[in-house]
């Protein structure tokens, strides 16, 4: 079914609600720098995350835990001068709000003052209420994430789908209700049955973005890296390549480096 998509010249917390409440769904992918943030926010981009996933697609790492607060603000402030319309959403890396809303409160204010981002996202439920709540009185908005939390790999042990057993699929209902009730503005949810993640969608106010969740949700996030094809180890089965940028971006080099070595390169007319 077509849904007529309005014109927002600015997206923000409130924009989001209404598209849910209108049928829109919601665009999301990641940025981590200027040059990719432009493309993504110039080609009509709803949401961008300034993932910690970074850890891996930026710096190289098995899992997002490495990744500190100042590197997150780094690539978050990169991101946002690249930015004119997208909500600019970050994560707060992992150790900076588990166990303690004090300093979940400290690294939000850090991120919000020293990126400019526009608003913060916390994994878990029930078990971070607390630091959301803490983030929230300052006037800063929360995404929450539910489902396959990347933060917490040690804890699962695997990266398969979350909540297929009925006991961790109503704690996923009720910890996306708490999120909803505490005042968060939206919901990601990752790597859960599609049928779970539409009664959610159906059951919440917020939107609710998922990945690898199904079509049934108010919207997608994919991490832009996939999607492009420039990553080319990693292929879940929620992933669709619009591109093979790996593939053309090192063909490209390859006949540099030809152009180079047999002297081709620079012709008369790239010389002055």
């Amino acid at each position: 079914m077509s849904i007529h998509k309005k014109d927002f010249k600015k997206i923000t917390t409130n924009v989001l609600q209404e598209m849910k409440r209108n049928g829109e769904k919601i665009s999301m992918l990641t940025a981590y720098d200027y040059t990719m943030a432009k493309m993504v926010d110039m080609a009509g981009i709803d949401v961008i995350l300034v993932g910690d996933s970074a850890s891996n697609v930026m710096a190289g790492h098995e899992t997002t835990l490495p990744i500190t607060l100042d590197q997150m603000i780094y690539h978050a402030s990169s991101v946002v001068r690249a930015v004119d319309r997208a909500l600019v959403v970050v994560d707060l890396p992992f150790g900076t709000y588990q166990g303690n809303s004090k300093e979940a409160l400290n690294s939000a204010i850090k991120v919000m003052k020293e990126s400019g981002g526009h608003s913060v996202k916390l994994e878990g439920g029930a078990e971070i209420i607390e630091s959301v709540q803490r983030i929230l009185t300052a006037g800063i908005p929360v995404m929450g994430h539910l489902g396959l939390t990347p933060q917490s790999i040690y804890k699962f042990g695997t990266y398969t789908v979350r909540a297929k057993e009925e006991e961790e699929a109503n704690k996923l209902i009720e910890d996306a209700k708490l999120l909803e009730a505490t005042g968060c503005f939206a919901l990601v949810l990752e790597k859960v049955p599609a049928e779970l993640a539409q009664k959610v969608a159906e059951t919440i106010s917020i939107p609710v973005i998922g990945i690898g969740a199904g079509s049934g949700v108010d919207g997608q996030v994919l991490v832009t890296h996939d999607l492009l094809g420039m990553t080319h180890e990693f292929s879940p089965r929620f992933l669709r390549r619009y591109l093979s940028l790996f593939d053309e971006i090192t063909g490209a080099i390859k006949e540099y480096v030809q152009d180079v070595k047999s002297v081709d390169f620079p012709n008369e007319k790239e010389q002055y």
